[in-house]
């Protein structure tokens, strides 16, 4: 079987989706938010942050890339989870970084991580490959939650 890749759209899901990370880090001031906060010996350098988070939502944008492409009834539902979970995703920073409200960016965390999985079950029921790659970035998150969680009883 040979596989069509519709280079448009495929762009479209990537590079938005790496765009949607970058501008978040930006207006987060993500690794330079990291001065002055107590954190915990197992946060990762900060190119280890920058290289995990590039493949995860390379990863995630191929994955909408599956399910858009893919058509259909349930599509647009997935898709709207998706677009959803980038824009929690998207202010996370800004609430870590930027303002320091560690435990309610906890809270919002453990809100990105349901919108997640659940755009993964609605992936999965489209294309399976599409649920499928979003595991790592759930599996990130949890990692992201134990910092967070970390960061909040050191500070």
């Amino acid at each position: 079987m040979t596989v069509k890749i519709k280079w448009k759209p495929l762009l479209f899901w990537t590079l938005g989706t790496l765009a949607v990370g970058a501008l978040s880090s930006v207006v987060g001031g993500a690794m330079k938010g990291f001065n002055g906060i107590n954190t915990p010996s197992i946060t990762p350098a900060p190119a280890v942050f920058s290289i995990a988070w590039t493949v995860l939502y390379l990863l995630m944008g191929v994955s909408a890339y599956l399910v858009y492409e893919a058509k259909g009834g349930m599509t647009k539902k997935a898709l709207a989870l998706y677009v959803s979970q980038l824009a929690v995703n998207f202010l996370w920073p800004v609430f870590f970084f930027k303002l320091h409200a560690f435990t309610f960016s906890f809270i919002w965390l453990l809100l990105l991580a349901v919108l997640v999985i659940i755009t993964a079950v609605e992936f999965k029921k489209i294309r399976p490959a599409a649920g499928y790659l979003l595991i790592p970035y759930i599996l990130w998150l949890a990692f992201a939650g134990v910092l967070n969680c970390m960061v909040i009883t050191l500070n």
